[in-house]
């Protein structure tokens, strides 16, 4: 095959070899950590070494935790259920207490409630933030009622990744399991009407520290060296059962992606590095993390750009214009759902999931899940499927044309990031968001705090951004390729993180620029009152922070550009 662009490219994807990876995932349930993941690993290693990259298995310790048996006796009848990773097994007989129901599990939900010593009953698929929230509140367990009569297998830890000294009093501190809605729903009625039902949960769940596997592939740009920059393509391995959309059918598509994009390596203007997760089922995000941390000067210097993958090709998954990228990235996006799809990118903004562990480093990052299902009656906190997280995650869920589809944009925007001269980083794009937030904010602080020199500062920053925008001509694109990767180092942090950037927030949300929330919290305060006082406080340290960041910026791409 000769050199051709990566748009083009996208009509060599191969239906028949995804799905032929597909059936061979199909045959391994990869816990983390077990031995079928790592015969799991070893035929991705394979291929990937038939397509002339350089592989290695990393094992590293990671905290890792695997359910096991779980029941709910309600009266002393049995009821199907499922505990979760990171749930704390019960007690010897179990763990029985009074039931509280806390509607949908949000902040406001639990607030005024005594849920001391109780079990909270709440709506919906188990998550980290009703974890947290439970852990607060001093309750000791917590019963799930399933959106429909499948059980979502979860881990409900709120810790990103290995926990630390000061993370591991954030691990859940609840017994944690899974109902059907119908059985849920009962004792839900049973409750409104003034009932007081007798819940045991039941739990096992092993939990410990344990050698998990990271599978790292790389190809280097024809005459790259150590220093040369990379872009970082990567999905976890680790699945909950079978799981062969999530992450068997990305993990295919890992390998289309690697072997097409080899067709054009002679235009490759940095480096290609695939890794392939474990812990991110079972660990909280553990395998991304640990990289990040053990390699975190390297993905500093040289990590351009993270693309990362989840569960592509799901049967009926027709909406893709609700995929997510950093502001940075979705103009990159956009071309690659127009060009490929014909879908128009709404230009959702990227969340904390899907092994998102590079933004306190700064490194800007798109996708993950990329096709989600249309809306249904259903109350799930996903879009990937019924059977996502459940048994039946099985070869019949993936749709080789879907598959096909979402491999295409995959390619289009790894090869673009690849093949560019100029890195597709629209960083006055990233400026804008941060303006129109400050637009917004300005009138709720009027009178009281002034935002004007920050407002300044950012069209300052704007107006000289966009002579380093891709499509500026830029005369030394060395220079302007370091530029936009160390803006993105300034930038990516305060808008999508509130840790330092050698750490992990916690997994759950982040607000839109992150820096800005002690002036938020400042314009929900009541003139005069104490709260006010102390909000300006971590106002003014807030703003000090951000002008800071602004100068630095803009100081850099006042020297790029000479």
């Amino acid at each position: 095959m000769t050199d051709i662009s990566p748009s083009a490219l996208a009509a060599e994807v191969s239906g028949p070899l995804l799905m032929d990876h597909c059936r061979a995932l199909s045959r391994w349930v990869k816990l983390s950590g077990t031995e079928d993941e790592a015969e799991s690993l070893r035929y991705f290693r394979a291929r990937l070494d038939e397509y002339g990259y350089q592989t290695r298995i990393i094992l590293h310790d990671a905290y890792i935790s695997l359910p096991g048996k779980a029941r709910v006796l309600v009266d002393g009848t049995a009821l199907t259920a499922i505990t979760h990773s990171m749930s704390r097994s019960s007690p010897a007989g179990g763990l029985s207490a009074p039931l509280v129901y806390v509607g949908q599990g949000a902040a406001a939900d639990f607030a005024g409630k005594d849920l001391k010593g109780k079990i909270v009953l709440a709506e919906g698929i188990a998550t980290p933030v009703v974890a947290a929230l439970a852990r607060d509140a001093g309750a000791v367990g917590q019963l799930h009622i399933s959106p429909h009569h499948h059980l979502h297998e979860m881990c409900i830890s709120p810790v990103w990744g290995n926990p630390d000294p000061e993370t591991v009093t954030q691990l859940p501190a609840t017994v944690a399991c899974t109902i059907s809605n119908a059985d849920g729903s009962a004792i839900r009625d049973r409750l409104a009407a003034g009932e007081s039902p007798q819940v045991v949960l039941h739990a096992e769940v092993d939990t410990g520290w344990r050698k998990t596997p990271i599978l790292e592939a790389e190809l280097s740009a024809p005459g790259g060296n150590a220093d040369t920059p990379f872009i970082l393509f990567s999905g976890h391995h680790d699945t909950w059962y079978y799981g062969v959309m999530d992450n068997g059918s990305a993990n295919a598509t890992m390998l289309e992606v690697a072997r097409l994009a080899t067709a054009c390596r002679s235009t490759w203007q940095r480096g290609l590095r695939l890794c392939f997760w474990s812990g991110h089922s079972h660990g909280r995000y553990s395998g991304s993390a640990w990289y990040v941390d053990n390699h975190w000067d390297e993905l500093d210097r040289r990590c351009a750009a993270h693309v990362n993958v989840d569960s592509t090709g799901g049967v009926g998954a027709i909406v893709l214009e609700d995929a997510a990228a950093m502001a940075p990235l979705q103009a990159l996006l956009r071309d690659a759902l127009s060009t490929q799809t014909g879908a128009a990118l709404k230009g959702k903004r990227k969340n904390r999931s899907s092994d998102e562990s590079l933004p306190a480093l700064g490194v800007p990052s798109m996708l993950g899940a990329l096709s989600e299902q249309p809306p249904t009656k259903l109350k799930m906190r996903n879009a990937l499927g019924w059977w996502w997280h459940t048994p039946e995650d099985l070869i019949d869920k993936v749709d080789e044309a879907n598959l096909v589809r979402d491999t295409k944009v995959f390619l289009h925007v790894v090869g673009r990031l690849l093949v560019d001269t100029v890195l597709p980083l629209d960083i006055p794009a990233h400026v804008e968001t941060l303006r129109d937030e400050l637009a917004e904010l300005g009138p709720k602080l009027a009178q009281r705090f002034d935002l004007s020199a920050l407002q300044q500062a950012v069209d300052h920053l704007h107006g000289l951004a966009l002579q380093l925008a891709p499509a500026s001509g830029a005369t030394n694109p060395a220079r302007t390729n370091q530029a936009l990767m160390a803006l993105s180092r300034i930038l990516v942090p305060i808008d999508y993180a509130t840790t330092d950037r050698f750490g992990h927030d916690p997994a759950l949300p982040v607000p839109e620029w992150a820096i800005l929330q002690p002036l938020r919290d400042l314009a929900a305060t009541t003139p005069g009152t104490d709260a006010a006082y102390l909000h300006t406080v971590s106002a003014r340290r807030a703003a000090n922070r951000l002008a800071f960041s602004l100068r630095t910026a803009t100081n850099l791409v006042a020297e790029a550009l000479g």
